[in-house]
């Protein structure tokens, strides 16, 4: 349920916008993640006769940019005067807005730092769409050709050198934005997903129709994948699509001997979806003949949480090379999760490499660069592999008083906090040793580390000043104890992106990582976070600097929240996705893509703001439980031999077979 913040929202959506008091984020840092100035921008508002231009110049004036010049001109006067901006070198940026329409909060910082990063001739926004109360919102840099559009005046910031003096105003003095977004290359041109734009509407637009989707996944959505997959899921849904969630199982333990679910094929069968897509389903079963017998019905997207669909077993084949050559018997890690006994590898790669290479087989949507880039190299030749963002909780996840989140949590209110977070924090995939040891070496009085996650045995970090609340199934609860933190590190090196550090960076908390897999993509080097080379001490190098610095901390953690917000909202997920689903013809190229209303709510200077999900991973487990499993981990480590395996299968069918 929306968390109103304002007794009587605005017609906008924003309280406190253009006049009052609103929340724009961290202050904007004085230049550029490189060093340089922010870029000059000019923005022209044409003057026309009943248009509200108090609004629209305060929109302007607030914009915590100094760089800006507003140029209020008459109809006859525009197009001399866009030609004298296009002739100073000084300008470097054009913004065209509306009389009547209002800048968005942070929007200049934020469409200029996408340039900047980027080096786009031409970045465009989304614009909230309003009359007395919000319509919606809409992306309409996505039309198929300047047809499909009426205007994009004001959510598209332009380089002043993509310009065309001549071809730029017509006779009534408006800018022909759309045919000037199509003349540029399409690599030259970016999308942010957040609003920048508030528009006053005429006449309400009608939403074109959305698709009938299953979000499939194999026992639910908790956990980290099982968190992604349902993001995405309630991204489409904003996006006007129909969203119906089903699980394959509810027995984990029987998913090494499981390839057929009546139930949940029924159940699909029965939602006749245009698309299903398909995620996390390896808790479940360990092949992809699900995903075979759905793709003879229709389209199937397979969401690439993890590598498991392109190996015979595991999640990461880390520095294993038998994914590309073929798995088999000779598996480093049979007993490992996803367990699957030797014998049994070979044939599963082969079966789902079937599925793959399938005429109908499902289309691959990886979440980071380096994931499009495995997938690619380990699919069977054919392959579909798309690119496409994950979403997050832009306004759960944002920037709080760091005082008063530690005064509510019980934290040292002066010490440098340093954030490690992960649902098995000592997990084997997460780099535990490397972490600990970067750890050690800045332990000391005023130093002190938040360990959120199941952690067993905290005393394995051989840390004094350690806070650990453990595992945190509230993203409101989990948004408070990152925000609190002045750092987040992680040593993982097999991430097909890293949820934790878009989420700590959403916070205003940079993140410290190894320049290696997804993380490439989820850190921004020199702007949300660092990345170190993987080799030893490279980590615990940066940490011990980062920790002396409490000006970087706080610029890479400004930058992030501004990048990371235009680039992993809801909205930035359901755009990526609308490119997939036009791309293969499931949705019409000429209208461009709508949301609904709530999605404001998912920007920290909504009125009304979305609240954040609950039970999002197990409930922490009894303390006997804890010294079991430590007591198993000390005999076995975290493998699982398949005689016990089995004994947990058997266990499962005669629980369930009892009254």
């Amino acid at each position: 349920m929306p968390d109103a913040s304002s007794p009587s929202p605005p017609a906008h959506g924003i309280a406190g916008w253009p006049f009052g008091p609103a929340f724009t984020g961290p202050a904007r840092p004085a230049s550029l993640p490189d060093g340089l100035p922010w870029p000059r921008i000019r923005v022209v508002t044409v003057v026309r006769a009943g248009a509200a231009l108090g609004e629209t110049v305060a929109s302007v004036l607030r914009q915590d940019y100094p760089e800006v010049r507003h140029d209020l001109v008459a109809p006859g006067d525009a197009g001399p005067t866009v030609a004298r901006i296009l002739a100073d070198p000084t300008v470097e940026y054009l913004l065209w807005l509306d009389a009547d329409d209002l800048l968005a909060p942070g929007a200049l910082t934020a469409l200029a730092l996408e340039a900047a990063l980027t080096g786009a001739d031409a970045v465009a926004g989304l614009r909230v769409l309003f009359d007395t109360a919000v319509q919606g919102l809409d992306g309409p840099a996505f039309a198929a050709g300047p047809g499909g559009i009426a205007s994009m005046s004001g959510s598209v910031l332009w380089a002043r050198g993509c310009l065309d003096p001549a071809a730029l105003i017509d006779a009534d003095g408006l800018f022909d934005d759309a045919a000037i977004w199509f003349a540029i290359p399409e690599e030259a041109r970016r999308s942010i997903g957040r609003p920048v734009l508030l528009h006053r509407l005429v006449a309400a637009p009608i939403p074109p129709g959305g698709l009938s989707i299953v979000s499939l996944t194999g026992t639910g959505t908790q956990g980290g994948a099982g968190v992604a997959q349902r993001r995405v899921a309630e991204a489409l849904a904003l996006a006007g699509h129909r969203l119906t969630p089903i699980a394959l199982s509810d027995r984990p333990e029987a998913a090494e001997w499981t390839d057929t679910f009546p139930q949940a094929e029924a159940d699909i069968a029965a939602a006749a979806p245009d698309l299903v897509l398909a995620g996390n389903l390896h808790g479940a079963t360990r092949s992809l003949d699900v995903i075979a017998r759905l793709s003879q019905r229709g389209p199937v997207a397979l969401v690439l949480h993890d590598l498991f669909p392109l190996t015979g077993r595991c999640c990461h084949p880390r520095e294993c090379g038998r994914a590309a050559l073929g798995c088999d018997a000779a598996c480093p890690g049979p007993d490992e999760y996803p367990q699957l006994a030797p014998g049994r590898i070979a044939d599963m790669h082969a079966r789902k490499r079937a599925v793959l290479a399938a005429p109908s087989g499902p289309w691959l949507l990886a979440n980071s660069d380096w994931t499009l880039a495995r997938a690619r190299e380990l699919a069977p030749p054919g392959t579909v592999a798309e690119p496409i963002r994950l979403a997050f909780p832009t306004a759960v996840f944002r920037p709080g008083d760091r005082a008063a989140l530690r005064r509510r949590l019980g934290l040292p209110p002066d010490d440098v906090l340093i954030l490690i977070s992960a649902v098995i924090v000592d997990g084997p995939d997460k780099g535990f040793d490397d972490l600990r040891a970067a750890l050690q070496t800045v332990a000391r009085p005023d130093v002190g580390v938040v360990a959120i996650g199941r952690l067993d045995d905290p005393a394995r970090l051989g840390l004094a000043n350690l806070f650990a609340p453990g595992l945190i199934a509230d993203e409101e609860t989990l948004a408070a104890w990152y925000g609190a933190c002045d750092l987040h590190v992680t040593a993982s090196r097999h991430e097909t992106l890293g949820q934790t550090p878009i989420e700590a960076g959403l916070c205003g908390v940079p993140t410290l990582a190894y320049r290696t897999s997804g993380l490439t993509s989820s850190v921004i080097d020199g702007v949300s976070g660092r990345l170190v080379p993987v080799r030893p001490g490279a980590l615990a190098e940066a940490l011990g600097a980062l920790v002396d610095d409490p000006a970087t901390r706080a610029r890479l953690g400004a930058f992030a929240r501004i990048a990371l917000e235009s680039r992993y909202s809801p909205a930035a997920a359901a755009l990526s996705l609308e490119t997939v689903l036009r791309r293969h013809g499931l949705r019409d190229a000429a209208a461009g893509p709508h949301f609904a209303p709530a999605m404001l709510g998912h920007f920290p200077f909504a009125a009304a703001r979305q609240a954040g999900a609950a039970g999002t991973v197990p409930t922490a487990s009894r303390p006997l439980v804890r010294r079991l499993r430590r007591a198993k981990q000390m005999v076995l480590g975290r493998r699982m031999p398949l005689l016990v395996r089995r004994c947990l299968y058997f266990a499962g069918r005669l629980r369930r077979s009892l009254p």
